[in-house]
């Protein structure tokens, strides 16, 4: 009753949800959850604390926290019934059957018939499941809109050529953007510099326009040589980058934090494939567009409008920040 008071009165004070949150050291879904509640029995934002009453708080407590036995409510007991094969999908059986995720459980469950919430199937599985407990979360800066779009090949698995019949490796070039993380896949048997600037055709045709600066990991088509402070890129791709207009800044070498978007759109892009193999790529030109894509989603473009086709376009020169040929404060590169 105590955690709620004190929600409801910061909440009175005129402060944001995530403040609230952070005062009463709640979730700040919880926050949102008693806002709610005291809204409904009669609460206004507009009054002064000594609107809060008894009667207010016990309503809230009536809405939000009903009668519980064992402390858990009835997703909590549907859970229970299946904990025997959410332990089989948490654990997985080796490389033919891996570890699902949370996302791709709820999706079976919801299949079966048994719709629970996310938070509620996360914390069951965590708790009697054997899930990964995961570190503290560092909240990073994004970046504005169109700035920076995360790009690196992940392996597909195998599937069996109609045209020859042999089994090929199939390899998905992910595109994800850092600010709003919609993502582009696209499906290639090969990694060449050909295919690389095909598949950035497809994603900016996708996502409607070129982003200022891309972030690619260390494969060959791209970045020949890598390097922490002076990576060469190949000349196929600085050409197609003035061409295009965007700053290419390569990750470096193991190190994963330099593009987490994309790592964690990896395991999404597994993880929604499931046990279906990909669909085979197809050889054939087609014209870009979002169906083209094995996934799409986030929210709207976050892209800058592209420009013309120029023959090339100059280089930005650089500031006196710069102190080698690629400069990590303002992203320009020596003219």
């Amino acid at each position: 009753m105590n955690e709620i008071r004190e929600v409801l009165w910061g909440w009175l004070d005129r402060v944001g949800l995530r403040v609230v949150a952070e005062r009463a050291c709640v979730d700040r879904k919880t926050v949102r959850r008693y806002v709610l509640a005291a809204q409904k029995a009669g609460l206004e934002r507009s009054a002064s604390v000594t609107a809060l009453t008894d009667e207010i708080v016990g309503a809230v407590v009536a809405a939000v926290r009903p009668a519980r036995p064992n402390g858990h409510g009835s997703a909590w007991e549907a859970l229970l019934e299946r904990e025997a094969q959410i332990k089989v999908w948490v654990a997985g059986d080796g490389r033919d059957h891996p570890a699902l995720s949370i996302v791709k459980i709820e999706e079976l469950l919801a299949r079966s018939g048994c719709m629970v919430p996310y938070r509620t199937l996360h914390r069951f599985a965590t708790e009697r499941c054997g899930y990964r407990l995961r570190d503290v979360t560092v909240r990073v800066n994004a970046g504005e809109p169109g700035s920076e779009l995360q790009l690196d090949f992940g392996q597909m698995g195998f599937i069996t050529d109609a045209d020859t019949g042999k089994r090929r490796r199939v390899h998905a070039l992910i595109f994800t953007s850092a600010y709003s993380r919609r993502m582009f896949v696209w499906l290639s048997y090969s990694q060449t510099l050909a295919a690389v600037l095909a598949e950035c055709e497809a994603a900016c045709a996708f996502f409607n326009g070129v982003f200022r600066v891309l972030i690619p990991d260390n494969f060959k088509p791209v970045v020949i040589a890598a390097d922490a402070v002076n990576p060469k890129l190949s000349s196929g791709w600085l050409d197609y980058a003035q061409h295009a207009g965007f700053v290419t800044d390569p990750a470096r070498v193991r190190a994963p934090k330099d593009k987490p978007k994309f790592e964690r759109a990896v395991q999404y892009v597994r993880a929604m494939s499931g046990p279906e193999r990909p669909s085979p790529p197809s050889n054939k030109p087609r014209t870009p567009s979002p169906g083209g894509a094995l996934i799409g989603r986030g929210c709207g473009s976050m892209a800058a409008p592209r420009p013309a086709p120029l023959s090339c376009l100059p280089r930005p020169r650089h500031r006196s920040c710069c102190r080698s040929r690629r400069c990590m404060t303002c992203r320009c590169s020596p003219g």
